[in-house]
């Protein structure tokens, strides 16, 4: 049974995974864990429509701003995948997280899987996978998919002369058609991204450029969905499907209307489909 009072518990919402790094985590409610991870530029706050129905149905959310994101610190440094799931691997022995579902949107997602290869079942017994930028988010000769290296190349050079304009650009994508959102939604997404630095944009545009998950998909073992809009501009179907081939046992279901904010798009579709897949 749902016990709003346990759920309205006050919990830490910052957490130090190194000197003078603390990361932006929202955690609320009872029950089996679910950890979410925010995309590019945005952070854990992008899940508040999701986490009101996952609390309702008796889960404990766990959404985690990444370095750089939102409301956590903004270091100098590396903004590599490895040192996102380090910091994750942190975040979730301090809470003493155990038999979670590890969720990745987008960039979050990419880090979720090289989370799931490098530590497999540390904490994680299940994997939710949207609108991942996955398993390499630009095109190599022996991968014809999504972006070619040159459109993030402009993507970075943009981002550092006018990364309001960048952020402009991106809405003008993220859904299915301009129009798919409305201006509330759309606004509030920009504002998440101008709460990210930088420098931190930048460099997770690099490494979203030039990491290649696929050696990571045959590591993991545990029970993966995949969930995907059709008519996503940023992270085309086509790496759904490859990330489906590359995951042994994993489950991929299309949002048909949906582009890259398929969690607002298709709202209770999505939030149905992560409840029924997240029960133990």
């Amino acid at each position: 049974m749902y016990n709003e009072s346990k759920s309205l518990m006050v919990r830490a919402e910052y957490i130090e995974v190194e000197n003078n790094v603390r990361l932006h985590i929202t955690d609320a409610g009872e029950g089996r864990p679910i950890v979410l991870l925010h995309g590019w530029p945005l952070s854990d706050e992008m899940f508040e429509y999701q986490y009101t129905d996952l609390i309702k149905n008796n889960f404990r959310v766990i959404g985690i701003t990444l370095r750089g994101f939102g409301k956590s610190d903004k270091p100098w440094g590396d903004y590599s995948y490895n040192t996102h799931v380090l910091d994750i691997k942190k975040v979730l022995c301090q809470l003493e997280i155990d038999d979670a579902v590890l969720c990745g949107f987008s960039m979050g997602g990419a880090i979720a899987i090289r989370y799931m290869a490098e530590y497999q079942s540390a904490h994680i017994s299940k994997l939710a996978l949207f609108g991942a930028a996955a398993p390499i988010w630009t095109q190599r000769k022996d991968f014809p998919y999504n972006l070619p290296k040159s459109a993030v190349d402009e993507l970075i050079k943009l981002n550092n002369e006018d990364r309001p304009q960048l952020l402009q650009n991106f809405a003008k994508i993220f859904s299915a058609t301009p129009k798919s959102l409305n201006d509330g939604m759309a606004n509030w997404l920009n504002g998440m991204g101008l709460m990210a630095s930088s420098y931190a944009m930048s460099q997770s545009l690099v490494a979203l450029r030039d990491s290649d998950l696929r050696p990571d998909l045959n590591k993991i073992t545990a029970p993966t969905i995949i969930m995907h809009g059709k008519k996503d501009k940023i992270c085309s179907f086509d790496l759904a499907e490859q990330m489906h081939a590359g995951i042994n046992g994993s489950q991929l279901i299309a949002f048909e209307k949906s582009g890259h904010s398929l969690f607002l798009e298709e709202k209770q579709k999505f939030n149905d489909l992560l409840i029924e897949f997240s029960k133990p």
